[in-house]
């Protein structure tokens, strides 16, 4: 069982709102007690008053003048709950509230109360009258020379009780609206401390999308040393990609050399095995292709698209000229792509190419931008594809694994297109043949 959200202000908010709601109760429980302690002094005052009153009538032979006995109000009116009480070691003197009764006194199993648990000081005790009321007690013990007097003056609990209760709900108010008002802070509080990690991962994704080298981020300052980690691993990883790009491109020239001797020996010789040295040229060519497009911030560079396409295009015109196609060319003359121009001339290359070895009479090259997305078509008037061959290639069935057909190219092509952030659709041409749509990141994203 999870007790703990996933998501770091989550984790934030929870912890502070348990730790809110407890730190309220406290608060809450802190100054009810504070309350209740200023509201009995008050009581304890009256009733030791009382006490320093009445005291005065016990002698120091232990016996009790009544005249002395003073009642201060309200101890001497019948029925208000106040009551005071003198016992000596021969008599008893009581308030005038009591009419000659007894004061209820709390008991301890047997006698009233321990008296070796009483004081020569006013201290409290907490009891009950007959008819069940709570009665607050303070109680004293006099020396004298035949022996001990206490000293009892008794108040109703219910002056304690009556302002706490009165006073507990605008407390209990105060402690609900400062705990809503601390929640809005905190979590204002969260979104003002967390919008550096949003700030963050921003940078995160424009470095991922190329635009952009390193993190750059001023503040806060703990989120710098993270920052600079980030950026450290940038460095590596694109060195890292360097190197490897270093060993596929000497590794691909070593092998160039050797295979177009082999390509020169092989020059009228065996087809098969022509075509499988051309096969390797391919997979060399494809391969430097991957590790160039690989490279963090490839696609960062704005590059112009009609200049690449009208020189592959007449280089095509030149490669195959026994052809005699004729390209249909509607291109904006301020197109332009995020890529990679090597990469984006392996694309149309290979694009082209199948264009020019399949199409019958023409082919048609247009480009146009959409939402920050810069389509490229290219359509032969050839015998196209079947929806079978375009489901083999979309999901990377290579055809010319089989003899002669579209399919190496295009798998490059897509790679190639889908590590810049792009796509590549086939479909049928209004002239019969294939339709190739090669998408990539515009100029403008």
């Amino acid at each position: 069982m999870r007790l703990l959200p996933r998501s770091l202000s989550g984790r934030l908010l929870a912890t502070a709102a348990v730790t809110i709601a407890i730190a309220l109760a406290l608060a809450a429980a802190a100054i009810g007690h504070v309350l209740e302690r200023f509201v009995m002094s008050g009581l304890d005052d009256r009733l030791d008053a009382q006490i320093a009153v009445v005291a005065r009538a016990v002698g120091p032979d232990g016996t009790l003048d009544a005249a002395k006995a003073i009642d201060l109000p309200p101890f001497d009116q019948p029925g208000s709950g106040w009551a005071w009480e003198v016992i000596g070691p021969a008599r008893t003197l009581r308030s005038a509230s009591l009419r000659g009764a007894d004061l209820p006194l709390p008991r301890d199993d047997g006698p009233p109360w321990p008296r070796e648990r009483v004081r020569e000081r006013p201290h409290p005790l907490e009891g009950t009258d007959a008819s069940g009321l709570r009665i607050h007690y303070r109680i004293m013990r006099l020396p004298t020379l035949r022996g001990d007097a206490l000293v009892v003056a008794a108040g109703p609990r219910a002056i304690v009780d009556r302002p706490i209760r009165a006073a507990m709900l605008p407390l209990l108010l105060s402690v609900l609206l400062l705990g809503g008002f601390l929640a809005v802070a905190l979590v204002v509080q969260l979104r003002i401390g967390l919008r550096p990690l949003a700030k963050v991962r921003e940078r995160v994704a424009e470095v991922r999308a190329g635009r952009v080298r390193h993190i750059t981020v001023e503040e806060p300052t703990e989120l710098l040393p993270l920052v600079a980690e980030l950026n450290a691993l940038i460095d590596a990883n694109e060195a890292a990609v360097a190197r490897a790009r270093g060993h596929v491109a000497n590794l691909a020239h070593g092998l160039k050399t050797p295979l177009a001797t082999l390509k020169l020996d092989l020059a009228g010789g065996d087809a098969r095995l022509r075509g499988q040295v051309e096969r390797m040229e391919r997979q060399i060519r494809h391969h430097l292709g991957r590790a160039r497009a690989a490279e963090p911030g490839a696609a960062a560079a704005r590059v112009p698209l009609p200049p690449h396409l009208n020189d592959l295009i007449a280089a095509m015109a030149r490669i195959h000229a026994d052809r005699a196609i004729v390209p249909l060319v509607d291109l904006a003359p301020d197109l332009e792509v995020r890529c990679d121009s090597q990469d984006l001339d392996e694309m149309l290359g290979n694009l082209l190419d199948n264009a020019w070895r399949h199409a019958r009479t023409q082919v048609r090259v247009s480009a146009h931008a959409a939402e920050r997305v810069m389509r490229i078509e290219i359509a032969d008037d050839g015998p196209g594809m079947t929806p079978a061959q375009i489901a083999e290639i979309t999901r990377g069935r290579r055809l010319d694994e089989r003899g002669e057909g579209h399919g190496f190219g295009l798998a490059i092509s897509r790679e190639l297109a889908e590590l810049h952030g792009g796509t590549l659709e086939l479909g049928s041409s209004a002239a019969a043949g294939l339709t190739v749509v090669l998408s990539l990141p515009g100029g403008s994203a």
